[in-house]
C-alpha cells in the first residue's frame, strides 16, 4: 500500500554541511520524488513531489546537530486519517514533532510515491545526487502498518534517555524489511527476505551503536 507505512531508523550523522539523504524514491516520469532527509540547515524534512508540486512537505523546526549522538527517526504515514496532522507524523528520539518551519499535509487517502513501483528506492542516497554521511542501524519499513516511535524505543526510567528496542513486535506486510540489525548486513531480518544490495562502495561495521555510543572526533 502507498497510503499506510512506517519507516524507522537510528542514525548518527557526521555531516558538516549539505543534505543527508536517508530514504528516497525517484521516478523520472514526471520527476516524482519521495524523500526523508536531514537538510543542510539541520532540519528533518520529508516530501512528496511531482513536477513542481509538493503534495506533502514537512520541515521540522527542531534541528539535528549533535555529531556525537545517535538519533532515532520515525516517519509514520497514514493518509486514511481524517485529521490532516495525523496523516504524516515525524518522531525524533521518541517525541512527535509538532513545530514545523513548513507544513503541507497530503489530502485524505493520498498515495505516496514510496512503495509505488519498482523504480529505485534508496537508503543513504538520493538518486539524482547526494549521500548520507554517517552511520545507520536498525532500519525498519512496515508496508501497510502505522507505528509510533514507542514501538521501536522507550524512555529509560532513570536517565530519561531514549533507548532502542532491538526486537520490536511489528508486522511488515508484503514489501516491508528490517536491515542493518547488527552490523553491515543488508539481508532482510523480517520474514520477507526483501534483501537490499549496496550500489557502490563498502559498508563498514562499527561497534558504535545506539546502545554503546562512542565519542566522535
Amino acid at each position: 500500500t502507498r497510503k499506510k507505512w512506517t519507516f524507522s531508523a537510528w542514525v548518527k550523522t557526521m555531516r558538516n554541511s549539505g543534505t543527508n539523504h536517508i530514504f528516497s524514491y525517484y521516478n523520472n516520469d514526471g520527476h516524482r520524488w519521495s524523500t526523508l532527509q536531514i537538510e543542510g540547515s539541520d532540519r528533518l524534512r520529508y516530501y512528496d513531489y511531482n513536477n513542481g508540486t509538493f503534495y506533502t512537505q514537512l520541515v521540522s523546526t527542531r534541528k539535528i546537530k549533535d555529531p556525537n549522538a545517535w538519533y532515532h527517526l520515525v516517519l509514520r504515514y497514514d493518509t486514511a486519517q481524517s485529521s490532516a496532522g495525523d496523516r504524516v507524523r515525524m518522531y525524533i528520539n521518541g517525541e512527535q514533532v509538532t513545530d514545523f518551519d513548513t507544513a503541507t499535509y497530503p489530502n485524505q487517502n493520498h498515495d505516496a510515491y514510496i512503495n509505488r513501483d519498482t523504480n529505485p528506492h534508496t537508503i543513504g542516497h538520493e538518486i539524482t545526487g547526494g549521500y548520507f554521511d554517517g552511520s545507520m542501524t536498525h532500519i525498519h519499513f512496515t508496508d501497510g502498518y502505522s507505528y509510533g516511535a514507542d514501538t521501536f524505543g522507550s524512555t529509560d526510567a532513570v536517565t530519561g534517555s531514549w533507548n532502542i528496542n532491538t526486537s520490536p513486535n511489528v508486522s511488515y506486510g508484503t514489501n516491508g524489511f528490517f536491515i542493518l540489525k547488527d552490523g553491515n548486513s543488508l539481508t532482510d531480518q523480517s520474514p520477507n527476505t526483501n534483501n537490499w544490495s549496496a550500489n557502490g562502495g563498502t559498508l563498514t561495521k562499527t561497534e558504535d551503536n545506539p546502545s554503546n555510543n562512542f565519542a566522535t572526533l
